[in-house]
This record gives structure tokens, C-alpha cells and sequence, in this order.
């Protein structure tokens, strides 16, 4: 008699989330590292401890500090905004802080007196 054929135990491979390319996105998307092999580091699974998510997104970090479009994906989070992951370097918590600090900037310029020309001292 046969043997039933062997079943090893796979662990369900989690597709990894891929940054979606779009037309307005521009050149930058293709040459990504995060659509390589690591995507995975950049998106949080549910419920995730928060040893782990700082454990990840410090890996996902350093993948971004090795990446030739870091800053172009920094400018695309700031810009759209991306609400999750880790996008050009920062967290989406880091994000909304660089975010904040913008508006406040902007702000602050609007209510600044303008400067009118200097009168010379004679």
C-alpha cells in the first residue's frame, strides 16, 4: 500500500504588501528597495505587541537609509498623506508629527508681519 504523500507544515506565507505604482507617483516607485524582498517590514499586522512593531520598524528603517529614493518616498508620504507604514524613513506616527510641525510653520509664516523695506540710518 502507499504511503499518503508527505505533508510538511508550512507557515502561511503573508503576501507582502506592495507600495501601488501610479502614474503621478513618478520614476522613483521602481527603484524602491521596499518592493524588493522586505516589504513585509513596512506594514504592521494586526495587533501586533509594541516590542515587535519597534523591532520592525527599525529594521524597516534601515532598509530606507539604504534606499536611492528615500527622500522622494518621504516627499510622496508628507504629500498624500499616507496614513500607515513606514514610508521614506519615518512612521506613520512620525509622519503626522513632521506633518503637524509644517502646519504650524505655515502657519506662523502667514501671521508674521511682512517686512517692509529697511529705512538706512543717516
Amino acid at each position: 500500500m502507499p504511503h499518503p504523500p508527505h505533508q510538511s507544515l508550512k507557515v502561511a506565507a503573508v503576501p507582502k504588501p506592495r507600495v501601488p505604482a501610479r502614474a503621478e507617483d513618478g520614476p522613483w516607485h521602481a527603484e524602491a528597495v521596499c518592493r524588493r524582498d522586505e516589504a513585509g517590514l513596512f506594514f504592521a499586522p494586526s495587533k501586533e505587541p509594541t516590542a515587535a512593531r519597534l523591532s520592525r520598524e527599525e529594521a524597516a528603517k534601515r532598509v530606507c537609509a539604504r534606499c536611492p529614493v528615500m527622500v522622494a518616498c518621504r516627499e510622496h508620504a508628507l504629500l498624500q498623506p499616507e496614513p500607515y507604514g513606514v514610508w521614506g524613513g519615518l512612521t506613520a506616527a512620525e509622519r503626522r508629527v513632521v506633518l503637524a510641525r509644517m502646519r504650524r510653520r505655515s502657519a506662523e509664516l502667514r501671521q508674521a508681519p511682512a517686512a517692509g523695506p529697511v529705512a538706512a540710518a543717516g
